[in-house]
């Protein structure tokens, strides 16, 4: 037997343990926060500008992609109550700042993860220099907005309960527009 394969007595203990715990793991649970924050952020601005979209094809994938992207929030929102400690919930205002200051953020995140991918693809050096002052200063910029963002306590990095009960309101909010 390869020392991969487990007795069937080990994987039953194994799946009895995975049964066990009563909440999500920190790690997915992290992963789900960064999942239902971009698309509660994304939903928000499709619905604000799928108005001006005027081709028609064009804007039928938008409403194609809003109803897609609810979809996803609805199903993500039935985890949260598994999520590690904390309670959720809330009902604050929309604040545009927190909404404008997220999409910066998600902006500034992605850019740093796209350059670093680009620079492993570049093969000329003069480009790759370019990239890497590129990517040098995209992360100054995320540095600058998360400073920005967590100051003013829209995006609570410390504090996972408050994080997880921001991304229950916001993805209600994207849903309810």
């Amino acid at each position: 037997m390869s020392t991969y394969q487990m007795q069937p007595q080990q994987q039953h203990q194994q799946q009895h343990q995975h049964q066990q715990h009563a909440h999500l793991a920190w790690h997915e649970t992290l992963e789900m926060h960064e999942l239902t924050a971009f698309q509660s952020n994304q939903l928000m601005h499709m619905k604000m500008i799928h108005h001006n979209v005027k081709d028609p094809q064009l804007h039928a994938l938008y409403l194609e992609t809003i109803k897609s992207v609810e979809q996803n929030l609805r199903e993500l929102l039935q985890y949260f109550p598994l999520a590690p400690q904390g309670t959720r919930g809330g009902n604050m205002s929309m604040d545009m700042t927190a909404f404008y200051g997220t999409q910066l953020l998600i902006f500034a995140k992605t850019s740093v993860r796209n350059y670093s991918i680009a620079i492993t693809e570049t093969a000329t050096q003069h480009l790759r220099d370019t990239l890497q002052k590129q990517l040098n200063a995209a992360i100054l910029l995320h540095g600058k907005v998360y400073r920005f963002v967590h100051e003013r306590g829209y995006y609570p990095s410390y504090d996972l309960p408050k994080m997880l009960s921001n991304d229950v309101s916001n993805a209600n909010k994207a849903l309810s527009l």
